[in-house]
């Protein structure tokens, strides 16, 4: 069971349960361990999610709140630097695909384990224009990763050089054409 603290630190407050405007004014606006932007994915099965992100981007799960019905009503994952967060879809919030970026260290791998894991290849990892190795997975929930390794540092004279250079355009057209709805 879940304390009163715990549950304030899992979201990121303080455990006063009404801070003073000193207090707020000392607190930083980005609890520890977030970055700016953070994303919410609203799953049909946030449980099987959580248990593949796990195993797809070596996540960490830091908690979930499970409402009385059974439901995750709110759970965090941690990947690398960031938190994903994430909730069983309901009638009135409907299962929401995600479009997340990853940077990891080797994308191959990393979409191989994705694919192990229960994913399905979208692209296959692709060196693009910009210094990028780029692969795309979509999980078993519908949510669409990019998987991304940045190889090579490339200024902007050269990014406008390869947008024309036939190995590159191939490469584009190759990820641009990929089909990340079949069916609909």
């Amino acid at each position: 069971m879940r304390t009163k603290a715990d549950r304030y630190r899992f979201y990121g407050v303080r455990e006063t349960d009404s801070p003073t405007q000193e207090d707020r004014m000392t607190v930083d606006p980005i609890p520890e361990g977030y970055t700016t932007v953070t994303p919410w994915i609203i799953s049909r099965d946030t449980a099987a999610l959580i248990d593949y992100v796990k195993a797809a981007f070596d996540g960490e799960e830091l908690g979930r709140m499970v409402s009385e019905d059974g439901t995750i009503g709110h759970a965090e994952v941690r990947i690398g630097n960031a938190v994903v967060m994430m909730f069983d879809a309901r009638p009135d919030w409907p299962p929401t695909p995600g479009f997340l970026r990853l940077y990891v260290e080797d994308a191959e791998a990393v979409l191989a384990r994705a694919v192990a894991a229960g994913g399905t290849l979208v692209t296959k990892a692709t060196h693009l224009f910009w210094g990028d190795l780029v692969g795309r997975v979509r999980d078993p929930f519908g949510n669409l990763w990019w998987v991304q390794t940045h190889i090579e540092d490339v200024d902007e004279a050269e990014m406008t050089r390869r947008m024309s250079d036939p190995t590159f355009t191939a490469a584009m057209d190759y990820v641009q054409s990929a089909d990340f709805f079949p069916g609909r």
